[in-house]
């Protein structure tokens, strides 16, 4: 007898679609965008700027403002529009401004900026914690915050990522600069802010040192990519600072004096004051009774 059975062999074919993450803005920035409401601007080479009428005065360093310029080449400016440069700070001219990142984008990128104005919401909430922790000796609450963010290169997420945020309330003003991810730039490129005559002024060192991409890591309150500033001329509060010596001479010679000096003013200045303080040293000579 013969037995013969059939087989019949089957192949299965597993296909898997890809899946991408939705991308998403670092943590520190504040909401922006069309989902948030921004009004939007496109930015493709025409060296565009928005005037913005504030619902709420601005009091930057001494000086009142209703209205700011929002500009394409990463500039915040009370006085005019779309400054030329950018020009090291400080430029000692008749301008104040927020360089929130400072560079001809337009010649090799596009992209857009947007801003909105808020007085009411999570926003706000948000704003009155991060100054209370930044500053909390001032007992702040918000009530008003204007968001900037600047978007460069969208395709397919932004290369170019960085945001101002206005805040006032009860009489004082802050401002703080967030910073995401950064392509090459060319030509000058500069962070910081100016005011007329350069009375007040700060550059965030890795701007102008060729380590702008590592602006997303930087800080002056701890907390990586922001950079908090009290808006304030002649600051009441008083700041603690904390610096290593290498030995009793840095504070006895006159040249180690100066880096010295030099040293704890740019501390200082990055924690909010105005670059207009003075250092100096006061020798006292202790008597017997």
């Amino acid at each position: 007898m013969i037995c013969e059975a059939n087989t019949t062999s089957t192949t299965t074919v597993s296909t898997t679609t890809p899946t991408t993450t939705a991308w998403t803005a670092p943590a520190i920035f504040y909401p922006f965008g069309s989902a948030a409401g921004d009004h939007e601007q496109l930015e493709n080479g025409g060296e565009s700027y928005a005037s913005v009428g504030l619902s709420t005065p601005f009091v930057f360093f001494g000086r009142t403002y209703n209205n700011t310029y929002v500009n394409y080449n990463g500039l915040l400016s009370f006085n005019m529009q779309s400054i030329s440069g950018p020009y090291y700070i400080p430029t000692r001219g008749a301008e104040d401004y927020i360089a929130a990142l400072w560079n001809d984008f337009d010649d090799n990128y596009s992209g857009v900026y947007s801003f909105q104005q808020y007085t009411n919401g999570s926003v706000l909430t948000r704003a009155t914690h991060d100054i209370n922790q930044y500053f909390p000796q001032m007992n702040f609450t918000a009530s008003w915050v204007f968001v900037v963010t600047w978007k460069y290169n969208l395709q397919p997420n932004p290369a170019i990522l960085f945001q101002v945020v206005l805040i006032s309330g009860g009489g004082h003003s802050f401002f703080l600069m967030n910073y995401g991810d950064c392509a090459v730039l060319y030509g000058q490129v500069e962070a910081g802010y100016d005011t007329i005559n350069s009375i007040s002024h700060f550059v965030i060192p890795d701007s102008t040192n060729g380590n702008y991409q590592n602006l997303k890591n930087t800080s002056n309150v701890n907390v990586q990519g922001r950079w908090a500033f009290i808006s304030k001329s002649g600051r009441e509060s008083l700041i603690g600072v904390q610096m290593r010596l290498t030995s009793y001479s840095d504070l006895t010679q006159s040249g180690k004096i100066e880096a010295v000096l030099q040293q704890i003013k740019q501390e200082l200045v990055s924690h909010g004051l105005p670059s207009s303080i003075e250092m100096k040293i006061r020798n006292v000579k202790k008597t017997q009774p």
